[in-house]
């Protein structure tokens, strides 16, 4: 969100905290497995809920997730205004999170350079003076 709005981000955290919860115990969608809520926005006039969620497996099983959750939204907004107290409860958006995909590409691509790396440039000696050990004293 462009502009901290209190009020908005109050509702957004609490869709976030009811929306897991109402999906694992009412939605019956075989098409909604294991998935997590990594964010939710709502615009100021709490019209609209953006929801991010992310999911395990490839690219079939977010289609058909999403497939999922776009059928529910209307199910899943009813039972959201059972919960919260509010006049208007927000339409859901469901979009599909993709920086779990990418913060993992870049921890790979950040290992394998290391992994370069460490295979480029030779070992350290002992002649640098890093390890060196103190004589004992004779008493």
């Amino acid at each position: 969100m462009p502009k901290d709005f209190p009020r908005a981000r109050r509702v957004a955290d609490q869709i976030q905290r009811e929306l897991p919860e109402l999906i694992r115990q009412e939605v019956k969608d075989p098409r909604v497995g294991m998935l997590t809520i990594t964010e939710v926005e709502v615009n100021r006039d709490m019209e609209f809920a953006k929801v991010f969620f992310t999911t395990l497996g490839g690219e079939p099983e977010h289609a058909a997730c999403l497939q999922g959750l776009q059928r529910a939204s209307g199910f899943l907004r009813s039972q959201l205004s059972h919960r919260m107290q509010l006049r208007v409860v927000p339409k859901l958006t469901f979009v599909y999170d993709r920086s779990v995909e990418y913060g993992m590409q870049l921890t790979h691509l950040i290992e394998a350079a290391v992994a370069e790396d460490a295979k480029n440039t030779p070992a350290s000696t002992e002649e640098d003076g890093a390890s060196v050990t103190p004589k004992p004293t004779s008493e």
